[in-house]
């Protein structure tokens, strides 16, 4: 069968091929692991012109290698952006885009709920060298345009939110904030759908952050990151913010391991989404469950967003117990087949308790302010059979 190299391949296919060409390499069906942190030049001029950037080629692995490379050219063609820069940790990629886009009285608008990591800098990081972050409810589009200034530099939001599942339009967004500015950059951090579910860029975003800890390596067995974008801002981030701000850089052995992850990555999204899906549809008619957050319902009140800019309705689920706190810890404590841990997209069902663990950097009060309650209990659907899960969460709810 003949490939017709001018249709767009599938999504699925180009999870698999993108970015590499094994008769470039020996016919090797898997990418190399390049285990080097220099390379050799044949000559004075050809190191200057590696420096310079004037000559393509790599010099030194803190800046590139040659597995990272095939990654990134398979991150960038599945988000369908111009570039991407894979990086040592998911945090690694939010702070070096982000030193990299601001200074000091520079902006940041920031949508109310956030990962705790990520809040932390903003807070802890950047408004100690001078950036001012403005804490807005981007569902509220209003309130958004009245917060746009001359110093606005970045629109930063995750969608769906972790952990409490609120669903940004990114379209209407991005709209909004460029007819205001298109100078300011639009980024957004697409760790919960990956872009086997949404593409932000296609909505008009102008960077997407991911860590491919989670669904993109897929396995649990590594720590990493990426952001995509359009070329020269994808390569300023690599020149100042990761080589001279962060140093986050990755390693070849964990490229390789999410190269591996991403050709399964739409299958496995397709179970975790089924097995979601389930599972919030037991929950919501669960006694014990007060409420269910979860896009895939048709009662969630950000249904018709999601339906709108996301292909499936993704592997996460937050829900409250009608006996609050006391009744979470209950439950977290009685189960057997899904581990209590934090992180998600791993092929184990993961469950945790945000406000004690992944954000518990925010105090009592910020958690009030930012929409994240005491008894919000989190569930990363993973890949087992659904009635396993389903039995699980059902005699750990008997609690």
């Amino acid at each position: 069968m003949s490939i017709d190299r001018n249709k767009k391949l599938s999504f699925a296919t180009r999870s698999v091929h993108a970015g590499y060409d094994s008769s470039a390499n020996e016919g090797s069906l898997n990418p190399p692991i390049y285990m080097t942190s220099t390379y050799a030049f044949d000559n004075v001029e050809q190191g200057a012109g590696r420096f310079s950037g004037e000559e393509k080629g790599h010099f030194y692995s803190r800046i590139s290698n040659p597995t990272q490379e095939i990654l990134e050219s398979r991150l960038a063609d599945l988000e369908e952006g111009e570039a991407a820069l894979a990086t040592a940790s998911g945090m690694g990629a939010i702070t070096a885009t982000l030193w990299t886009l601001v200074g000091p009285g520079d902006q940041i608008l920031v949508d109310k709920t956030l990962y705790g990591c990520t809040f932390s800098f903003m807070e802890h990081g950047l408004k100690k060298f001078g950036v001012d972050i403005c804490y807005v409810d981007f569902t509220d589009h209003g309130e958004l345009q009245s917060q746009l200034s001359d110093k606005t530099k970045v629109i930063y939001f995750e969608t769906p939110v972790n952990p409490n599942m609120r669903v940004i339009d990114i379209a209407a967004v991005s709209t909004l904030v460029k007819d205001y500015s298109p100078d300011i950059k639009i980024m957004v951090d697409n760790t919960y759908c990956t872009p086997a579910l949404q593409r932000p860029l296609t909505l008009g975003a102008d960077l997407v952050v991911h860590s491919a800890t989670k669904y993109l390596g897929g396995h649990g067995d590594l720590i990493a990151g990426a952001v995509v974008g359009d070329a020269e801002t994808i390569q300023q981030i690599r020149l100042f913010g990761l080589k001279d701000m962060t140093g986050a850089v990755i390693s070849p052995m964990t490229v390789f391991l999410i190269l591996r992850g991403i050709k399964t990555l739409q299958l496995r999204m397709e179970r975790h989404c089924q097995n979601a899906q389930a599972i919030a549809e037991m929950l919501h008619q669960h006694p014990a469950v007060d409420q269910v957050f979860f896009p895939g319902l048709k009662t969630d009140p950000w249904h018709a967003m999601a339906s709108t800019q996301m292909d499936d309705f993704g592997g996460m689920i937050a829900l409250e117990l009608k006996g609050g706190y006391d009744a979470s810890v209950r439950m977290l404590n009685k189960l057997k087949l899904a581990k209590l841990a934090v992180s998600l997209g791993d092929a184990e069902t993961l469950i945790q308790h945000p406000a004690s663990m992944t954000h518990s950097v925010y105090t009592l009060e910020e958690r009030a302010a930012h929409g994240i309650s005491e008894g919000l209990v989190r569930i990363s659907a993973g890949l087992e059979a659904i009635e396993d899960i389903i039995a699980d969460l059902e005699q750990a709810l008997e609690s």
